[in-house]
């Protein structure tokens, strides 16, 4: 009798153990959703001011020539 109440005690210690992990793996994912958010959200960020950039360098370059021009 004693042997089935160690089997049902490690049954319950096991899937004690597997809960946890699953809300372990939970955390993970919505953790590395997050991230990937954060990650998106910066690129676009960075791909607006790389647009900005250019085209600020542009106006820059007509801006010289113009100055050129009138000398």
């Amino acid at each position: 009798m004693t042997e089935k109440a160690d089997f049902k005690e490690i049954i319950q210690e096991y899937k004690e153990q597997v809960r946890v992990l699953k809300a372990q793996i939970s955390e993970l994912e919505d953790a590395g959703k997050s991230k990937d958010s954060a990650l998106k959200r910066a690129l676009q960020k960075l791909e607006y001011t790389t647009d900005d950039l250019d085209k600020a360098t542009e106006e820059i370059d007509a801006t010289k020539k113009d100055v050129e021009k009138t000398k």
